[in-house]
């Protein structure tokens, strides 16, 4: 019977670690649009992977392009110079501008192309990142601007620009539009909707978003499935990545991706292998647990700081992501819990047959993905 339930539990712990193997090789990430407004014309500029939407992919919910089922043709796409993926991109501009919605006075505003700038090609496992230009001309008043686009062109970000500190920033995904942004001052938003929307995007980060993070966590669930030690672990990886995160959005750190997720994926494969190499949970854990929070809160600030977070609300937004991210972890330790720990925890094959197995796997995943980001 326990051999049964440990194989039950491997499969279960295999489709939720399958879905990570392509982790953060082919990322789909959100676009970020600068809006400027003077007077009654706009300027819209858009930093995204255009290779995506000219392959005609569906990026909604999509975690990875590699799900998509134009997965070979974003790939080919990736590896054309600029010129020739500039080529590809132009009968399918139409399509692209469409999609793009900005209303004012309740009519639509008509964009126009005036620049594209494409990268050459680096990293063809990587996204790669384009810029269009777009302007329009708004109707005469002072009508807001409104702006949105297509649930499958994926997650989009819109800034405001040259409103000050109060301009506002969104986070839009499932097609939906930012609230009207008035064509001069900024967007007067309440704490509480500031709030709401950063714990949603802390979260979102985590669950489904954060496989590394998840890994992680589970690495500390695994080692002991006992309240106190596992909440002293993530209270201690709690703090770190909260002040590494405010750091890094003001700007006091800052390290470079290709340094930081190496990092972490090397702190995944060290919680993994302690896992089965100790014999319970040492009085250092915490302190090791503590640096490789601050490893990770790095990775949160860079996905703050695309999204741009409001100076005049950097408290509430610094508080309601991480409040996000805690709902995240603490979620995966309760399903973790409740499939695992309640039933299995004092089982005397539990950390032969459970805790070291799944370790293993964590540890393995970290490895590779340690070598994937440095070597690969």
């Amino acid at each position: 019977m326990a051999a049964l339930l440990s194989t039950l539990l491997w499969v279960t712990l295999a489709c939720l670690i399958a879905p990570a193997l392509p982790a953060r090789a082919h990322e789909v990430q959100p676009a970020v649009s600068d809006l400027t407004i003077d007077g009654n014309t706009m300027t819209l500029d858009i930093v995204l992977s255009l290779e995506p939407l000219v392959a005609g992919a569906d990026l909604e919910g999509l975690e990875d392009t590699n799900a998509s089922d134009r997965a070979e043709e974003i790939d080919r796409l990736r590896a054309l110079n600029p010129a020739a993926l500039e080529q590809a991109f132009t009968p399918i501009w139409p399509r692209i501008r469409d999609g793009i919605v900005v209303r004012s006075d309740d009519r639509p505003v008509v964009l126009e192309l005036v620049g594209l700038e494409i990268p050459e090609v680096g990293d063809t496992a990587l996204p790669r990142l384009s810029r269009l230009h777009l302007a329009a001309a708004l109707p005469t008043g002072d009508s807001p601007v409104i702006v949105g686009w297509n649930a499958e062109f994926g997650a989009l970000v819109v800034r405001q620009m040259g409103a000050g500190d109060d301009a506002y920033s969104g986070y839009l995904t499932g097609g939906a539009a930012s609230v009207p942004i008035p064509r001069t001052g900024a967007v007067q938003q309440s704490a509480i909707t500031v709030f709401l929307d950063y714990v949603g995007i802390g979260f979102e980060h985590i669950i489904p978003k954060g496989l590394d993070h998840i890994l992680f966590v589970l690495g500390l669930f695994f080692l002991s499935t006992r309240l106190a030690p596992l909440l002293w672990q993530v209270t201690a990886f709690t703090l770190a990545h909260t002040l590494t995160l405010a750091l890094g959005i003001l700007g006091y750190v800052s390290v470079p991706a290709s340094i930081v997720e190496p990092l972490i994926a090397i702190s995944i494969a060290y919680v993994g292998i302690e896992n089965v190499l100790s014999r319970g949970l040492t009085p250092w854990r915490p302190v090791i647990v503590f640096m490789f929070g601050l490893l990770h809160g790095l990775g949160f600030a860079s996905v703050l700081g695309d999204i741009g977070l409001n100076p005049t609300q950097f408290a509430t937004g610094l508080i309601s992501f991480n409040v996000g991210v805690e709902l995240g972890q603490l979620s995966v330790i309760a399903i973790g819990f409740l499939l695992i720990g309640y039933w299995f925890r004092n089982k005397p094959w539990y950390r032969s047959r459970i805790s070291n197995p799944a370790s293993i796997a964590i540890a393995s995943m970290g490895i590779y993905w340690a070598i994937e980001r440095t070597v690969l």
